[in-house]
């Protein structure tokens, strides 16, 4: 089934000069392996070509079960150079959050209880 990231994975988003860097991370081990094979390199990229984006970078982090992306050129020159209101790339995680993924009922459902509990890096 096809379901956005935000119900899989949390992010975190900063910046610096002209440069973005997202981290995704799951909310439950299940769900890991989703990010893994479905958030690459390339998907990102067409995610932020509208704002300029010339090249993705992906570092995985397995024991944190993240992706760290740093998306090059996504931030219109960067916070002295653009007139863009939000030009720190702070909410630049939510257009990544809200894309789609395959992940199986048991994952969306895994990944939403761990969401809700004190244990966002659940292993059951």
């Amino acid at each position: 089934m096809k379901v956005r990231l935000h119900e899989l994975a949390h992010a975190r988003a900063g910046d610096k000069a002209n440069w973005s860097n997202i981290s995704l991370i799951a909310y439950h081990a299940s769900a890991w392996p989703v990010l893994r094979d479905q958030v690459t390199e390339e998907r990102v990229l067409a995610l932020f070509r509208h704002r300029g984006a010339t090249a993705v970078s992906r570092y995985e982090l397995p024991s944190l079960r993240a992706l760290n992306f740093v998306i090059r050129d996504a931030l219109e020159g960067g916070v002295n150079a653009s007139l863009n209101l939000d030009i720190h790339g702070k909410t630049l995680s939510y257009r990544l959050l809200g894309a789609e993924v395959d992940a199986s009922e048991a994952v969306r459902r895994a990944a939403a209880a761990a969401h809700r509990s004190d244990q966002p890096m659940a292993e059951s």
